[in-house]
């Protein structure tokens, strides 16, 4: 099949939601939702975490349904993170069979919505997280949504550690990534835009900062200069909506980037992978 053919059918993105516990991301996904389905578009929503209490939206595959993370905690004798992996790892077992669901509407939805666990980093850093993420990307232009709670990065050193881990999880997951600032009712996320853009400004933060670990994140910063570049940046209110739209822009961009510098690399491993 000729690369050009124009006629193929443009295959919704999945749009991962990853986020610290605490920064929103279900009250982000519920807005998403809530928005896609106003425009008459609806999307189709992956639950991924098995420890949420309730959802305040529909997940048309939750992996709840499948696997029950109380009974596994107590099954195999097991800690909460332990289950909550431990759950997912079962759950990835039967992921083809989640694969042929979506396939089968993937002709009738806008998106998909992917929810993962609140424990960061049980998605981002297991094997199941990445055969998931991988699976994923290897059909569909697939995104990370890095979702932050904006009033609690503030300070230059709650700034700094999210931006390592959000910097660890676009190399790890080496997809176009989408830096979503939450909660800018609560407070604007102008002060983050501006230490991302220009680096006198963050310097200048640090400088109100005497301890040892300002020197530690001054230095960092400039490694950090680089990962800005490649990132999207957008302000959010999940609780008033404010900056939706911004977001799915944000998303239109990144499936293009997904189709001229991601998927090819990816075609080449899965091709590396067959013939290796």
């Amino acid at each position: 099949m000729s690369n050009n053919t124009t006629t193929e059918k443009k295959q919704p993105p999945v749009i991962l939601c990853i986020g610290m516990a605490g920064s929103g991301k279900t009250t982000f996904m519920q807005r998403i939702n809530a928005h896609l389905h106003e425009k008459k578009t609806p999307p189709y929503v992956l639950n991924l975490d098995p420890a949420v209490g309730s959802l305040p939206f529909t997940a048309n595959i939750d992996i709840r349904d499948t696997v029950n993370y109380k009974e596994v905690m107590k099954q195999y004798n097991l800690g909460p993170n332990g289950g909550i992996l431990t759950s997912l790892n079962l759950f990835t077992t039967k992921f083809d069979q989640v694969l042929d669901l979506v396939a089968k509407r993937s002709d009738s939805v806008s998106h998909i919505l992917v929810d993962t666990p609140g424990q960061i980093e049980i998605f981002t850093w297991s094997a199941s997280g990445a055969i998931i993420t991988d699976t994923l990307a290897a059909t569909y232009p697939t995104m990370v949504a890095y979702i932050i709670d904006t009033p609690r990065t503030t300070s230059p050193a709650t700034f700094m550690s999210n931006m390592l881990y959000a910097c660890s999880i676009l190399y790890k997951t080496k997809l176009p990534f989408i830096l979503v600032f939450n909660k800018t009712d609560v407070v604007s996320h102008d002060f983050a835009v501006e230490w991302m853009t220009d680096f006198e400004k963050f310097q200048l933060a640090l400088s109100q900062d005497t301890t040892y670990m300002s020197s530690l994140m001054s230095s960092m910063s400039l490694v950090l200069d680089e990962f800005y570049n490649h990132l999207k940046v957008v302000g959010l209110s999940a609780v008033t909506g404010a900056g939706v739209d911004d977001f799915f822009k944000a998303v239109d961009e990144a499936v293009e980037e997904y189709e001229v510098e991601y998927k090819p690399e990816i075609e080449r491993m899965i091709q590396e992978k067959v013939n290796g």
